[in-house]
């Protein structure tokens, strides 16, 4: 190791030196938060963190701790999530070992050397022939399948020490749309027959406006930031023209937008892939406040040029790699690229720091640690 690469011990002793006591700090995570938001320097630029589960078990093993929250406390991470108690009916497991989801995708589990994840099995709605029939569908999910009345004291546990920027994640309109009626035949119907795939994504789109109002109604505005999301990219362009995705897809988005823009809540997006060539339309067409997740490998995906071209219009959250660095890289390589995000995308505020999807469960628990002990602070 040489002098320059820290070893993993000075780092977990930078990240108790850093992160021990948010109370003593000249911010709280909160206020770090929305002044990143609202484009203002902050005392360092924001960290949040999102990991698949099998990640999380390995930090929490690592660092010898029995809870998620210990972790984020470890690490710094200025966001908190919240959701609502699920209390509707329970998952239904099929003879095959598949199940209906809550919102009445059938899924399976399918595991690799690192973690398991939930694929598709089938699409329940691929063979419905009618808006009626969409409409009528058994498995959508009802207001009462949550219980929202338990938000106000989850919101007020997290924030029992200190103030944290919370966020609730309301989903996503397309890709829950197709993931009941298949990618291949959703945007083969768009064209050829657009009334099925519209038809659901209306029905998803109230939905999610119907749950977050109920959020509103009970968070007692402690709900700081709202999450939507649709990848409408891959990872060297689009996934359909610009004038199919206007056409089709951002009336949704922007019909949801309008009712959570009723609210003193801020907008966080994602859209993985090079989605460089919708920004524009994402800040002025949608509303959005924040871009999530800035995908560096993907095509047109300049940090500096996304920065220098929208950072006036729009904050910023992500833009770690998890395709290399965070797996392959080095403690050092971590490092630096956590130090340039923060330089270009944190430069006047704008921007919270984090990977650009899931930490994977293939990354050293080491390289996590390199990430938020990186030095986030700006001169």
């Amino acid at each position: 190791m040489n002098a320059e690469t820290p070893s993993v011990e000075n780092l977990i002793e930078k990240l108790h030196r850093m992160h021990g006591d948010p109370r003593s700090l000249s911010m709280s995570p909160r206020e770090r938060v929305d002044a990143a938001i609202h484009r203002r320097q902050p005392d360092r630029t924001p960290f949040d963190f999102w990991a698949v589960p099998e990640m999380i078990e390995k930090l929490k093993a690592y660092f010898a701790v029995d809870s998620e929250e210990e972790i984020l406390r470890l690490l710094g991470i200025d966001c908190r999530i919240v959701t609502p108690d699920y209390i509707g009916p329970a998952t239904e497991t099929l003879p095959d070992g598949t199940y209906y989801a809550h919102w009445g995708t059938h899924r399976r589990r399918v595991k690799n050397d690192f973690a398991t994840y939930d694929e598709y099995a089938s699409f329940p709605l691929a063979a419905f022939q009618s808006v009626a029939e969409i409409e009528q569908y058994s498995r959508w999910p009802k207001i009462t399948d949550w219980d929202w009345a338990s938000l106000p004291q989850k919101i007020t546990d997290v924030n029992k020490e200190v103030q944290y920027h919370i966020r609730y994640d309301i989903g996503g309109i397309f890709e829950t749309a197709w993931g009941l009626y298949g990618l291949d035949k959703f945007l083969v119907d768009l064209i050829e027959n657009p009334e099925i795939p519209l038809a659901i994504m209306d029905c998803v789109t109230d939905r999610l406006i119907a749950n977050f109002r109920q959020v509103m109604k009970h968070a007692e505005g402690m709900v700081d930031l709202v999450y939507t999301y649709d990848d409408v990219a891959i990872q060297n362009g689009l996934l359909m023209s610009k004038k199919m995705w206007r056409k089709y897809i951002l009336p949704f988005h922007q019909k949801l937008n309008q009712a959570i823009k009723e609210y003193d809540v801020k907008i966080l997006y994602h859209s993985c892939g090079a989605v460089y060539d919708l920004i524009e339309e994402f800040i002025n067409e949608m509303k959005i406040d924040i871009l999530n997740p800035l995908q560096p490998r993907a095509a047109k995906m300049d940090m500096r040029k996304i920065k220098d071209e929208f950072g006036a219009h729009v904050a910023f959250h992500g833009g770690i790699d998890i395709q290399h660095t965070m797996p392959y890289g080095t403690i050092a390589e971590v490092a630096a690229e956590t130090r340039e995000r923060c330089a270009i995308l944190g430069q006047g505020g704008g921007y919270i720091c984090t990977t650009a999807h899931y930490i994977q469960a293939d990354t050293p628990v080491e390289n996590v640690i390199a990430l938020y002990a990186a030095d986030r602070t700006l001169s």
